[in-house]
C-alpha cells in the first residue's frame, strides 16, 4: 500500500466532500484505490464517483475536480447512473 496516512485521507475527504458533491456530474465521494487503465492500484486516494467522465474542456472551471487535495491524490471514477429501488 502507498505510504499515506489513512486518517489524514479521511480528514481531507471530510473537509472537501460537500464542495466536491456540488460539482456537476458528481454522485459520490469516498476513499478507495486509484484505478489506472481499468486496473486497481495499491494507491489510496479520495475517489470521486461521477455519472460519466467528461473531457476537461467541456467542464466549467468550477466543476473540474483537482488531481489532489491537500497532498492527497484524487481519482475520478465513472459509475453510471445510480438508482435506488
Amino acid at each position: 500500500m502507498a505510504t499515506i496516512d489513512l486518517e489524514r485521507v479521511k480528514a481531507v475527504k471530510v473537509t472537501h466532500e460537500a464542495e466536491l458533491l456540488r460539482k456537476a456530474n458528481v454522485v459520490g465521494v469516498g476513499i478507495g484505490f486509484r484505478q489506472r487503465g481499468g486496473r486497481q492500484t495499491d494507491e489510496v486516494c479520495i475517489v470521486v464517483s461521477v455519472h460519466e467522465k467528461v473531457p476537461l474542456d467541456q467542464l466549467a472551471p468550477d466543476d473540474r475536480i483537482p488531481a489532489e487535495l491537500e497532498g492527497v491524490p484524487v481519482d475520478v471514477q465513472e459509475v453510471g447512473v445510480i438508482r435506488a429501488f
